[in-house]
């Protein structure tokens, strides 16, 4: 069995690939999806002695299986947003209790004591629907600030508009959550100045604007809300954990989390820091599910256990990733 003080007080690289290799055995032995594409791959438990031997299950699979590791109850079904009649993202979830472990231990990693902040999300696509993962962090993240100044906004921008410059002159520390759309429509209903405010954006444009670089969509939030850096999150449904990023676009993990870059002409194959690749993850939160995940994502790593995303595979539900054997 393991514990989660194994996953989340993991404080050198020897201590995590040494976690990461429990999590492995511990998955091939117990989650028969996982095992299956395993064999595919002509891969045996006991001959995989390092991480970069592990095979990342490819993101897909979330679609079409049940990926699970644990024989408990499902407790909560994430599910992903999609275009009407797509197939979607099911994370089956047995302990809820450990994604809320990974965020807030995440979140003080980065961020500090969360009952220093007002905590403001706007984050209406996610709210008209069932199964967010991200609302139920952000729902979480609200409730244990203590303060009643923190909540969801849907639409309604002119009373966030009068809140967020309000306790930015109050000298409140403020962290609102966005959806990349609704930050855009914010900043063109209203400029701001504030001095007082973290603007994290967790991406997306759910089909409401049409797709943007970085460097552009920051710089209009920048100006829009007259701060010097946009925060990201980095995180997806299939996963428990998220990266951050304080600026820039470098998004850092926390200790239980992974990042390695695949060769995008052979998945089993990894590039050096610095070239671009398909992003695979290793989120030890994940121990009841899979922790090792090929993504759709492509990007490079930049620094020590720091990344950027650069875009996606084309065609990415085709070729994304050429592990598809299943």
């Amino acid at each position: 069995m393991f514990s989660t003080s194994d996953i989340f007080h993991i404080a050198s690289k020897k201590e995590f690939a040494k976690t990461a290799l429990k999590v492995f055995r511990h998955q091939y032995e117990n989650n028969l999806v996982y095992q299956e594409f395993c064999h595919h791959l002509n891969i045996e438990k006991g001959n995989v002695k390092a991480i970069h031997q592990i095979p990342f299950l490819p993101i897909q699979f979330f679609k079409s299986h049940d990926v699970v590791s644990s024989q408990e109850p499902i407790q909560v079904t994430f599910t992903s947003s999609g275009t009407t009649g797509a197939i979607t993202s099911r994370h089956l979830v047995t302990d809820v209790s450990i994604y809320e472990e990974s965020y807030r231990n995440a979140f003080s990693q980065f961020y500090g004591n969360i009952e220093d902040y007002v905590v403001l999300a706007l984050l209406p696509s996610y709210l008209e629907r069932e199964g967010s993962s991200l609302i139920h962090m952000a729902d979480d993240l609200i409730k244990l600030t203590n303060n009643p100044e923190s909540g969801f906004y849907l639409r309604n921008y002119d009373a966030l508009i009068e809140k967020l410059i309000r306790l930015d002159n109050e000298g409140q520390n403020v962290l609102l959550i966005g959806v990349t759309y609704a930050l855009l429509d914010l900043v063109e209903k209203q400029k701001f100045n504030l001095k007082n405010t973290i603007i994290m954006e967790t991406g997306g444009m759910k089909g409401q604007r049409k797709e943007m670089i970085r460097e552009e969509l920051h710089q209009q939030l920048c100006d829009g809300f007259g701060v010097p850096s946009i925060h990201s999150e980095y995180g997806m449904t299939e996963l428990l954990s998220q990266a951050y990023s304080l600026g820039e676009g470098v998004f850092e993990c926390p200790n239980w989390m992974q990042i390695l870059v695949r060769d995008t002409e052979d998945a089993l194959t990894y590039v050096t820091a610095g070239k671009t690749g398909g992003i695979n993850i290793i989120d030890l939160a994940n121990i009841n599910s899979c922790s090792f995940i090929a993504t759709q994502d492509l990007g490079k790593i930049t620094g020590n256990n720091a990344f950027e995303i650069l875009g996606r595979f084309d065609n990415s539900d085709i070729r994304g990733c050429n592990l598809m054997v299943l």
